[in-house]
């Protein structure tokens, strides 16, 4: 077991900036995760009529407040997003942070986010032909001055992105994807690729079961980069925790999280990401125990 694995944090903007949020934030990078991620939805399961606030802008301010943290969406996706417009903030909020910005992103599901612009919700088909389109053409639109695009879905008439990304090409793109079309785009796009497990074992399956799933999802995602004759070491490996069966257990103790960690980082996952606790909801876990997990759970893998 080695210590390269990298603890990062799911920050939800559920709170307002002045009487919380801003001290999560810095909280995060006291902590020294990695990375701090926000989900970029409109509203979202169980938080639908609570507070609830924009992804984009919450990273900006976030930004502002931070220094060495990494920053980014887990996920986005195109169910409310055009690639023309996400391209210029992205490429703002990456001048904005110095070039800590990674852009999580996928191709989105059925939730409150696929009808709330008044459509019909697409099907898994439309969904997966959409974010087809649209993560090459924002490749493009982040690592070329002016582009051109017409396609089944998405238009862009010399759309202009000058002087582009902080980070060359371009900020980086974690991609959630575990069907052999999302995965052939990470193989081609991603620098990363994120897993919440297999949701079909999340309320019956097992810890074994789970892993086994994702060992699953891992080999295949190296057929993917082979098809493309790209070594699949160069693409890093995250896990977005709270969706496997053991997710009531792990953020009991920090020898609980350890364990979980330490088989994870075995299958090859190289990044775990931590939901921060919000009282009253699934999230709800003690903070000083979280806190413990940030900072001892490294030194016990080694």
């Amino acid at each position: 077991m080695t210590t390269s694995l990298r603890l990062s944090a799911l920050i939800l903007p559920v709170r307002r900036w002045g009487a919380g949020g801003r001290d999560q934030w810095r909280h995060a990078e006291d902590l020294g995760f990695h990375a701090a991620y926000t989900y970029d939805h409109l509203s979202w399961r169980s938080f639908r009529d609570r507070t609830w606030f924009g992804a984009l802008p919450t990273l900006t301010a976030a930004a502002g407040v931070t220094e060495r943290l990494r920053l980014g969406t887990l996920v986005t996706s195109p169910n409310f997003r055009h690639p023309v417009t996400l391209a210029k903030e992205l490429l703002t909020l990456d001048d904005l942070s110095d070039g800590r910005i990674t852009l999580g992103i996928g191709a989105g599901g059925n939730g409150f986010d696929a009808t709330v612009l008044g459509q019909e919700a697409w099907s898994p088909r439309e969904r997966a032909d959409r974010f087809a389109e649209f993560v090459p053409l924002l490749d493009r639109l982040l690592t070329e001055p002016a582009v051109t695009h017409t396609g089944a879905y998405y238009s862009a008439d010399e759309a202009r992105n000058i002087p582009g990304c902080v980070q060359r090409p371009r900020l980086p793109f974690a991609i959630a994807a575990t069907g052999p079309r999302g995965l052939k785009l990470t193989a081609r796009h991603g620098q990363a690729w994120v897993t919440t497990g297999d949701p079909r074992l999340a309320d019956t399956g097992t810890p074994e079961q789970s892993r086994a799933a994702i060992r699953d999802q891992l080999d295949r995602l190296g057929d993917a980069c082979a098809a493309v004759d790209r070594d699949p070491g160069t693409v890093g490996r995250i896990l977005l925790t709270g969706f496997t069966p053991e997710r009531a257990r792990i953020l009991d103790s920090v020898e609980a999280f350890a364990d979980f960690a330490g088989h994870h980082a075995a299958l090859g996952i190289d990044e775990i990401v931590l939901h921060a606790p919000i009282p009253d909801s699934d999230f709800a876990v003690d903070q000083q125990v979280f806190d413990r997990i940030a900072t001892e759970t490294l030194g016990r893998l080694g």
